[in-house]
This record gives structure tokens, sequence and C-alpha cells, in this order.
């Protein structure tokens, strides 16, 4: 019980301020040792309700033991500007894109209507007969084919001159 007591009495009095972000959050550092060794814990302190997602990734990082100082109003400044930065960057990369697109959608439309459409490749292959060794039935409708696509033959042989 004594040992409750203590941490909890060393939690409020050996508490170092590390830092402040810009919603007011507070974050909070204490040096302890536990077992013979030195431990630090690391807390935060949040400002109205406690939202774990207003804490800026620095600061996770951290609260999380993979940043052993403290990000600096600088450096979280610095951060902030280049976010903003990034921002940027994607509203015109997704401007361009969409001016792209609708250029491209209406080349398309444009290059469509002057046009005229390329051979009927039904017609074409029709034009082939194929071969089978089953009997008679077979080749009068090869015959029967081959006389409904003289014309398409033709219209195509016309097409590529």
């Amino acid at each position: 019980m004594s040992k409750l007591f203590s941490r909890f009495a060393g939690f409020f009095s050996s508490r170092t301020l590390a830092g402040m972000d810009k919603t007011g959050n507070r974050y909070f550092i204490r040096k302890e040792e536990v077992d013979g060794i030195m431990k630090e814990k690391r807390w935060v302190i949040f400002k109205g309700e406690d939202d774990p997602t207003s804490i800026p990734v620095e600061w996770i990082c951290w609260l999380n033991g993979q940043r052993k100082k403290a990000p600096t109003n600088e450096e979280m400044a610095e951060m902030e500007a280049r976010r903003e930065r990034v921002k940027l960057n994607v509203a015109i990369l997704k401007k361009e894109e969409e001016e792209r697109k609708s250029k491209e959608q209406t080349t398309r439309q444009s290059g469509s209507t002057g046009k005229v459409g390329g051979p009927d490749f039904k017609s074409f292959i029709r034009q082939f007969p194929t071969t089978s060794a089953e009997g008679d039935g077979d080749k009068e409708e090869t015959n029967a084919v081959d006389d409904s696509t003289k014309s398409s033959r033709w219209v195509y042989h016309e097409l590529l001159l």
C-alpha cells in the first residue's frame, strides 16, 4: 500500500512539463527508479475533452518513446508549414490531372466525330471459310457464308485502297 501511495504522490510531485502543442494539450515527463533501473514515464493531459486524434504525430512519437527529445515549437511550426505545402501541391496536381483528363476527353470526342469508322471485323472474319472434315452440311453452310460475304470483301477491299 505504501508503494502505491508513494507512486501516486510521486506522480504529482516530480512531473516536469515537456511541452505544449497548438491545441493546448500539455505533455509531461517523470523519471523514476524501478528495481534499480531508471525509467521515464511520459503522458499527456488534454485540454478539454480527451481526444487522442488531436495529438500531433511528433508528440505521439515522443509519447511512445520513438523520439528521445520532445518536439520544439520551431520544429512543430516547420512541420506544419511543410504539411501546408504538401496540401497545396496535391491540390495543384489534382487540378492538372482533371485538366489533362478533360483535354483527352475532348480530343477523343472531336477525333471520333470527324473520322470514318474502320472495317467491320465480323465481315472480315467471315470471308475466310472454316475448314472441317465433318461432311456436306458444313460445305453448304460455308458456301452460303461465302456468297453473302462477296460484297463485303469488295467493300473491305475498297476501304483498304
